[in-house]
């Protein structure tokens, strides 16, 4: 007979004290806490580059981009998580009186792994969509010049755009800015 192991649940305000004294990140899912992998040197690249280009381009623009370590609340799935890079347009809205935790990013972009690459874009692109403001997700590999971009047309639809090769770009379709792949994947090695 093989033993369970039993899940313990936590409410959001346990995570939430226990995540303030966590030496690493992880995630909240309706109870659970979910330890976060590790990034490895490329996907820390790309998503700086992405990060350093964007304020450079914008020019005055009320926009904030976060990477990493702001939390994102998502009320429908009792989710908290740490995209890669969000983009807000405004003034962040967020959750409480919390300013680590918001609310409202118009763009998510997620520099995909092979151990989360299809978490990101199955489970957790159906929690993201749940968000009133969203109205892009970005998938950028670390392993070639690849982006899948995610555009909303209606609450139920979204469009798929592949984005392949070294000579390409990406431009978000929710806010004027465009970032080549020779910029986007600066110094990255990829590994054959």
């Amino acid at each position: 007979m093989v033993a369970q192991l039993k899940v313990k649940y936590y409410t959001p305000e346990e995570y939430l004290e226990l995540e303030e004294k966590s030496d690493t990140r992880n995630e909240y899912i309706d109870g659970e806490i979910i330890a976060m992998t590790g990034g490895a040197t490329n996907h820390n690249q790309i998503a700086g580059n992405f990060y350093r280009a964007f304020p450079l381009t914008i020019n005055d623009k009320d926009y904030y981009i976060y990477i990493n370590d702001v939390k994102l609340w998502i009320e429908d799935y009792r989710f908290y998580t740490y995209p890669d890079l969000m983009i807000i347009e405004g003034k962040p809205l967020y959750q409480s009186d919390n300013n680590t935790i918001v609310i409202n990013p118009k763009v998510i972009i997620e520099v995909l792994s092979d151990s989360t690459q299809k978490y990101d874009k199955t489970e957790k692109f159906r929690a993201y969509r749940s968000l009133p403001s969203l109205q892009e997700y970005i998938l950028i590999s670390q392993s070639g010049y690849y982006v899948e971009q995610f555009i909303k047309q209606t609450e139920q639809q979204w469009l798929f755009n592949a984005i392949e090769g070294e000579n390409n770009q990406l431009s978000l379709a929710s806010i004027d800015f465009s970032i080549s792949f020779n910029n986007l994947y600066q110094r990255i090695i990829f590994n054959s």
